[in-house]
Parts: structure tokens; sequence; C-alpha cells
């Protein structure tokens, strides 16, 4: 079982910012950038390409959806996109607010405490209803 499927499951905690029969979006622990939110099937499948086309029409509805929440509501003029899905082997899609790239390059962030006050503080920000 991945982690994810543990947030899905709600085994462990997250700051779930969107939620439907077939995705869940949650802010990223360790976010390249205040707002770095995560959007995943439920459908537990390793990769974007082998999901079945009606979850990956959700999939990519839905990260629609929170990218322009993330425009909407936040300084930053751009939301990057990116499938990677090496870290974690359940379908993903990173949504990254930013300005210029240099914006979300930090690599020393996965070695620091998750701010879990400030998560929350942006998952009320962000969450949708």
């Amino acid at each position: 079982m991945t982690i994810f499927e543990k947030i899905i499951n709600r085994e462990i905690p997250a700051h779930i910012i969107y939620e439907d029969e077939k995705t869940l979006a949650f802010l990223d622990i360790y976010p390249s950038v205040p707002g770095h939110t995560l959007v995943i099937p439920k459908n537990p499948t390793e990769f974007v390409w082998d999901l079945p086309a009606s979850d990956y029409e959700s999939l990519m509805a839905v990260s629609q959806k929170i990218a322009l929440n993330l425009r909407s509501k936040l300084p930053q003029k751009y939301v990057h996109m990116s499938v990677v899905g090496t870290d974690v082997p359940h379908a993903h899609i990173h949504l990254i607010p930013f300005d210029t790239t240099k914006d979300f390059h930090n690599p020393d962030r996965m070695n620091q405490e998750p701010d879990h006050e400030q998560l929350a503080k942006m998952a009320d920000l962000l969450r949708i209803s």
C-alpha cells in the first residue's frame, strides 16, 4: 500500500483541498513553494498513462480546476504542472505556483520538518467545497 492510498483511506493525515469520487488533491508536505499541490486518482495505478480513460480524464479535469484555483487565490502568475511518478508508485500530478522557474527549484526542502501550521493555513485558503 502506498502513502497515497493511506491518505485516501484517511490512515495518515493530509492537508486536503479537494476531493470527489475519483480524485483527491492535497498539499505537498515538502512544498517547492507554498501552495504546491498533488492531485491523485483514487485508482491506485502506478503510471498516469495506464489509468483507464475516464480516470485519466478526471485527473486532468481536476488538475485544471485546482490550477485555476491556485492562480485565483495566490499571487503567482503561473502554475507548473508535472508528472514525475518516481517518488511514489501511484499516479500523481504536481501543481506548483510560480513566477519564475527558480521559484520551485529547492532540493533541500525534503530535509526539513514539514510546517503543518503553515500547511493548514494554506489548505484553508485553497480548499474547494
